[in-house]
């Protein structure tokens, strides 16, 4: 079956010495692996160009029965997004919101809310003149009432500790691994009042701006039952940012 489809792209893998795996969140069906021909020819090159992290596509998907892996024909991008390659902060940015939505998104269904978000979070981080240093920590904030993880920030109260294991805020630690202490808790709090119109007056330290994305990282590891100990891009940030 041959579909038109729009897509983000998310990773791409070594399949063979032929062909690459191509992780796209798609408009229609979610997440989808497509077998795309490497090479070093021209149109590879540009083939290439096109599916960078987080570029917005369109194409044509021919998909086959009994199998997980799709071909894409007509690539073209719907949406340019050339400052984002063209700058490397952002692109690092990038690279590494691309690497964690790859392994948290696991649906292979249609969710018209989460395509929107990241397909508007990507023009976003294109087109912004101020606080980029702080958009991976915005972006990561609010997706997580798209995966049902969100903090219950109605639990919030000046003092409270935050417990991470069950992602509401409490007047004490109690037993549990996972509770950040009042100081750290009201990050969390500080994190909610962040937007795009003012993510640029929200400042941090270089230090702690790594403390706050590994908080995130962890509450992600905690609730999305997914492995992130082997995600690289955050170090890269954390040079970047200082």
């Amino acid at each position: 079956m041959v579909e038109a489809l729009r897509g983000i792209v998310l990773h791409t893998i070594r399949y063979n010495e032929r062909h690459n795996i191509v992780h796209v969140y798609t408009d229609m069906h979610g997440l989808m692996s497509f077998l795309v021909p490497t090479g070093s020819g021209h149109r590879a090159r540009e083939r290439m160009a096109l599916l960078m992290p987080l570029s917005l596509i369109e194409l044509q998907a021919r998909t086959r029965p009994n199998t997980d892996l799709a071909t894409m024909h007509d690539v073209q991008r719907y949406a340019m997004v050339g400052a984002i390659y063209a700058d490397p902060v952002r692109s690092a940015v990038a690279m590494f919101l691309s690497e964690l939505l790859w392994r948290v998104i696991q649906e292979h269904e249609r969710n018209d809310a989460l395509y929107r978000y990241v397909e508007s979070s990507v023009l976003a981080l294109d087109t912004m003149e101020e606080g980029v240093a702080n958009f991976h920590l915005w972006f990561l904030f609010n997706l997580g009432a798209h995966l049902g993880i969100e903090p219950n920030m109605e639990t919030y109260r000046p003092g409270y500790c935050f417990n991470m294991t069950e992602g509401v805020f409490v007047p004490y630690a109690g037993v549990s691994r996972h509770i950040l202490q009042p100081d750290r808790a009201r990050v969390i709090r500080v994190l909610s009042y962040m937007h795009l119109d003012n993510i640029h007056r929200f400042r941090f330290t270089r230090d702690e701006r790594a403390e706050v994305l590994d908080t995130i990282l962890t509450y992600y590891r905690l609730h999305s039952g997914t492995v992130l100990n082997s995600l690289r891009s955050p170090d890269i940030l954390h040079q970047l940012f200082s």
